[in-house]
């Protein structure tokens, strides 16, 4: 399942993995919302539901999607955020991970400021 993310003027894509958030973020595309930004995390509102799954964690990798469902928050990791400890992103609290970005500079994210729009659609 590959989407693209437009913010702003740029664009990302991504694959998602066959996970229930996964799953569950491709069914309701289009998204369409408005930016956040939290350090080197991009995150923002959806209608999607979901719960939190066994294999949740709260360090990850550089370029992963993630779905916080305290928020139905969509959240997009390039970096690390004012509770990381080390190299990796940390998140608020545990997430989801259900994709990754695939083929992206990540350095265009850092550009992005609070209320950008975002679109996110399938590829």
């Amino acid at each position: 399942m590959k989407i693209k993310i437009t913010i702003a003027d740029k664009i990302f894509n991504a694959e998602l993995a066959d996970t229930e958030t996964g799953k569950a973020i491709y069914k309701n595309l289009p998204i369409n919302s408005r930016v956040n930004v939290w350090g080197s995390e991009l995150y923002f509102a959806t209608n999607v539901s979901a719960s939190i799954e066994s294999d949740a964690k709260t360090v990850l990798n550089i370029g992963d999607l993630a779905f916080y469902p305290p928020m139905q928050a969509f959240c997009i990791f390039f970096g690390s955020t004012p509770v990381s400890s080390g190299e990796n992103p940390e998140a608020a609290g545990p997430v989801n991970v259900f994709g990754h970005l695939i083929n992206n500079n990540i350095n265009d994210l850092q550009s992005l400021k609070d209320g950008s729009d975002v679109v996110v659609e399938r590829l």
